[in-house]
């Protein structure tokens, strides 16, 4: 397994699946990663086990999953029971302690003003995840700053419509984007 988020970008688009119909759609799509933003303590290890079975890269957006609570404990689990690629997570806490599993780690991070911005700076810097995503990703300029301030792979996604807009966010120095719609998860980007 890579141990380097850049190393395993195939596709510059990442599938992130909100619903369960849409991890058919991650499998046939040309995204080799997949943000897996739905699921709970029952049904997620079989949507595990669909996405790799086709060598998808798997991060659990562990704020969004039903019935798992923010512990240390529970990043236990999901390191040694789920064994994902890696989570999700806003929370710089967890970051610690999935690095602590030897879990990859993306720490998401909502640009909402100035303010936003140094404190994602900031977090990124001390707990120091493998990429940082930033939502919204429409902000190219903003997309520029942070790669030269944080100097972490950036993630941009939220708001992203068409392929302009993914096209700019990587142009601005973007890794990849991350988007909830499965029409844009087969660009040869």
């Amino acid at each position: 397994m890579n141990n380097n988020i850049v190393d395993m970008v195939q596709s510059q688009v990442i599938a992130s699946i909100k619903k369960e119909s849409d991890i058919d759609k991650a499998i046939a799509s040309k995204a080799n990663i997949a943000f897996l933003l739905t699921g709970n303590l029952i049904n997620m290890q079989g949507y595990l086990e669909r996405l790799k079975e086709k060598d998808i890269y798997t991060f659990i957006h562990i704020d969004f999953i039903e019935g798992l609570s923010n512990t240390k404990s529970a990043i236990k689990y999901i390191a040694q029971i789920w064994r994902p690629t890696g989570i999700i997570t806003t929370k710089s806490n967890l970051i610690k302690f999935a690095k602590e599993e030897k879990l990859m780690t993306v720490q998401r991070i909502f640009l909402i003003d100035r303010n936003a911005i140094s404190k994602g700076i900031e977090m990124s810097l001390s707990c120091k995840p493998d990429a940082v995503e930033i939502l919204p990703g429409l902000m190219p300029s903003i997309i520029d700053q942070l790669t030269h301030q944080i100097n972490l792979p950036i993630i941009a996604g939220g708001l992203i419509s068409n392929k302009q807009e993914i096209l700019d966010a990587l142009e601005a120095g973007a890794l990849a984007i991350s988007s909830g719609n499965p029409s844009l998860w087969n660009y040869d980007l």
